[in-house]
């Protein structure tokens, strides 16, 4: 006979069970990760839950088990709802299709061609940071990547349109963890809708602009793309994949840029050291992409980061096929929840993990490196299909900052860390900015 032991864990209260404490504790997990172990169970948004933190509970989801997971059956329906049918919640042969209709538009010859657009766009908003002198950078960040998301992957121009455009994200991104399942008007979800409509409505006239006009942006590449059977994208399929690109091309990007000065600033040792790399390729000539690949000490900075604050605390999947895991069963209808925040501050993996310290990254610790140990963007099989447009795009804003600015860190704010939606410093990083 199967060994049928559930796992370790308490369920709450009826009805909610323990979503409140989930949504807005955010020691939830680390603590019945002590009490209880890499498995143990809860009940969240109406489900009976399994959580699932460390190295090979990770790999069990993400790599060698994929099988015995839905991510479409994983997510809120607020997802469903908000961000469309689109890559994110597809799965099987639909996804792999339309993941190699996009991989083109975001690596390669396409990712090359967009660095110098990026160049451009972040030097208009150094100017205007110069300007005004002190700003919250969360909210800045989150216009300059959506103005280079909205240029590069969609080819639309800056301006009125993107602030609007930017807001309306913002909106929509808040109803993402509505806990009211009906969009009433006066709910997040219900404005997280309203901001939805307005999106699709100006995608679907982009997109039948670049339909009829191409241009050099990852939209008019998926739309030429075609399968081996000659099929395309239709328009609701490319509105969806679209309306992801946007989502994902600015939201966790904004995060990482906001935590890497953040650290920056609080570390000046470190903060030298990135400036002294950034001085001896500077004598080189002007940032050009071979330079990007000569920045040892900013890529260990880049994964500190996204150990210590990966913008997306952890991922959800529905469980298809019932499983054991560590002795414990786990039946089919679950939910399962694997922690990356946790997951990447393991003591077992990481010595210290609670200290920022870029240096574990580097070439004498390679070796030392556990598959799965670092999952800031997934991991496997589905690993983010935007990866590589996002570290390029952090790695020229930065490198271009510790080129030509300073930034002081203003008293009197709240850096504590705020998980949802996204994991951002409270108060969203107060800074005083000037050129150096």
């Amino acid at each position: 006979m199967p060994n049928l032991k559930l796992p370790p864990g308490t369920t709450g209260l009826p009805l909610v069970g323990e979503s409140l404490e989930f949504l807005f504790n955010p020691e939830f997990i680390s603590k019945r990760y002590e009490a209880y172990g890499p498995v143990f169970k809860s009940n969240i948004i109406g489900r009976p839950t399994v959580f699932m933190v460390g190295l090979e509970a990770v790999e069990f989801v993400l790599s060698s088990h994929m099988d015995h997971f839905s991510w479409r059956d994983g997510w809120p329906d607020t997802f469903k709802t908000l961000l469309g049918e689109s890559l994110f919640l597809q799965e099987g042969e639909e996804h792999r299709r339309n993941r190699r209709l996009i991989m083109p538009a975001l690596h390669g010859p396409a990712l090359a061609s967009y660095f110098s657009t990026m160049e451009t766009i972040a030097f208009q908003y150094f100017k205007k940071w110069e300007q005004q002198r002190e700003f919250v950078w969360f909210d800045q960040y989150k216009q300059l990547t959506f103005d280079i998301a909205s240029q590069l992957l969609l080819g639309t121009s800056s301006g009125p349109e993107v602030e609007r455009l930017s807001k309306l994200f913002t909106t929509l991104t808040d109803g993402l963890f509505s806990l009211s399942p009906v969009p009433f008007p006066w709910t997040s979800l219900g404005r997280g809708v309203e901001a939805r409509n307005q999106i699709f409505e100006h995608l679907e006239a982009v997109i039948e602009e670049r339909q009829k006009r191409p241009t050099q942006d990852a939209l008019s590449l998926l739309i030429q793309a075609q399968d081996e059977e000659g099929n395309r994208l239709s328009l609701k399929e490319l509105k969806a994949q679209a309306m992801l690109m946007l989502f994902a091309g600015h939201e966790t990007t904004t995060a990482m840029l906001t935590w890497i000065c953040l650290e920056m600033g609080r570390h000046p040792e470190v903060l030298e050291r990135a400036r002294a790399e950034q001085g001896s390729l500077t004598v080189k000539g002007p940032l050009s992409l071979e330079q990007m690949g000569q920045m040892p000490y900013l890529d260990q900075i880049m994964c500190e980061v996204e150990r210590l604050h990966p913008p997306v605390a952890g991922g959800f999947r529905g469980v298809i096929k019932p499983f054991e895991f560590n002795g414990f069963h786990i039946p089919a209808g679950w939910l399962a929840q694997y922690s990356i925040l946790i997951t990447h501050r393991l003591s077992t993996v990481y010595p210290e993990p609670e200290r920022f310290d870029p240096d574990r990254w580097s070439v004498d610790q390679q070796p030392k490196r556990q598959p799965f140990s670092l999952i800031g963007f997934g991991g496997g099989p589905r690993v983010c299909v935007g990866i590589a447009f996002a570290k390029m795009e952090m790695k020229i804003i930065v490198s271009h900052l510790l080129r030509s600015y300073r930034w002081d860190l203003l008293p009197g704010q709240s850096l504590e860390p705020v998980i949802i939606p996204t994991r951002r410093p409270k108060d969203g990083l107060k800074v005083r900015f000037q050129a150096l």
